[in-house]
């Protein structure tokens, strides 16, 4: 057989690498055509346009000029590795996939409650919590939409990481038109193609960091309708009305390159109030520098779950929480970021109980609203029953 191959060869005239070819075992070229399929597969997956796109020409160039972005990439303020000393990548992904609590979902549904966001009064100031990170506000007629993850996952693969069950009681046709949508960072957790494309015809501005209008451009986003900004600077949103950001520590990434955008916190100051709304961020001495520079606030949202001793400097532990609330010089703490996925291995309630506790300990006010329910901002001494008690 091989001699007639190399007869068609030289009968043909065929390029000596063709001729080569024809002499590899029919296993090796099988595993060489899968293999040519499996990356061309990985490829187009990860260029496909759920994952957004990074900042290139000139969007690279200011990013440069940040002072906060070093070398090759974007850094905290005060040194952060990703993993607590002491921990491994193989460790933490052993006790990840082995370890995890065994209620890291909740058997029940959630008792949720949906609003009719469309009906809303223009003079009511609300917060509707929608579960995790995100939430709707309506401030001195302002309507507000943050880190929006609708689509029932908080990853690229629609089978994995899915929402809790019964909890996505909003679609984007629920909503009215949002004036701002602020996005804190990039993250599949807070930032979803599907939620924010689908929104787009009702949003008039975004507000995110440094690098996500990458990811806004690629899915049809107008580059007019972003505003861009790095740490530490002012927006004029309309009169009376003004947004201060600030920084966080954590990391951004949507793919394998990490922090080639901005993650964010911002100050909103309206007419009648002020509001901090953070981003996800380890617990660092950057709280009490805003509660000096913007302090006190009216009400503080902070993250307080998905935490773990092992990523400690990139995500809260519960009494950092109520400590942040504390700098901020927060008059009412509202605990996000837990609630709808599980992105730890903690119980799906452990976040809620140990802050709620840890608040009354140290006489902070929390606020625990249903995911859907109203949470008037006018009433602040309202008290929020413990709705997850009896669930399991």
């Amino acid at each position: 057989m091989l001699k007639q191959k190399k007869s068609f060869c030289r009968k043909f005239r065929l390029l000596p690498f063709f001729c080569a070819y024809l002499s590899i075992p029919k296993s090796m070229i099988y595993a060489l055509i899968i293999t040519l399929l499996v990356f061309t597969t990985a490829y187009l997956f990860m260029h496909s346009k759920r994952f957004g796109a990074l900042p290139k020409g000139t969007d690279k160039q200011q990013i440069r000029q940040s002072p906060h972005f070093k070398g090759k990439s974007f850094a905290n303020i005060s040194p952060t590795p990703s993993l607590t000393e002491g921990s491994s990548f193989t460790g933490v992904l052993y006790d990840f996939l082995f370890k995890r609590g065994r209620r890291i979902h909740p058997t029940d549904f959630l008792p949720v409650v949906k609003t009719d966001l469309k009906q809303l009064a223009g003079d009511q100031n609300v917060l509707i919590w929608l579960g995790h990170s995100s939430y709707f506000m309506q401030v001195d007629g302002l309507k507000i939409l943050v880190d929006p993850v609708l689509s029932g996952h908080a990853s690229p693969l629609r089978f994995t990481t899915r929402s809790f069950k019964g909890v996505d009681i909003y679609t984007p046709d629920d909503f009215p038109d949002i004036d701002y949508l602020f996005i804190t960072h990039d993250h599949w957790d807070h930032l979803d193609y599907r939620t924010v494309k689908a929104l787009q015809p009702k949003v008039g501005k975004v507000i995110c960091g440094l690098g996500v209008p990458g990811h806004l451009l690629r899915w049809g986003y107008q580059r007019a309708d972003i505003i861009e900004k790095d740490w530490n600077e002012q927006v004029s949103l309309r009169e009376g009305f003004t947004v201060h950001t600030t920084s966080g520590r954590h990391f951004s990434g949507r793919g394998f390159k990490r922090n080639q955008t901005l993650w964010m916190a911002y100050v909103l100051q309206t007419p009648s109030r002020k509001i901090f709304m953070g981003g996800d961020s380890g617990y660092d001495s950057h709280f009490a520098a805003i509660g000096k520079a913007f302090g006190p606030f009216d009400w503080a949202i902070l993250e307080c779950g998905q935490y773990d001793p092992n990523w400690k400097y990139i995500h809260m532990m519960p009494h950092e929480v109520v400590q942040a609330a504390i700098d901020l010089g927060a008059r009412q703490l509202i605990p996000v970021h837990w609630g709808k996925f599980a992105l730890s291995k903690h119980d799906w309630d452990t976040p809620i109980k140990t802050v709620s506790k840890e608040a009354a300990a140290r006489k902070v006010s929390i606020k625990t609203p249903r995911i859907g329910s109203v949470l008037d901002l006018d009433t602040p001494d309202k008290p929020t029953p413990p709705w997850w008690t009896d669930l399991k």
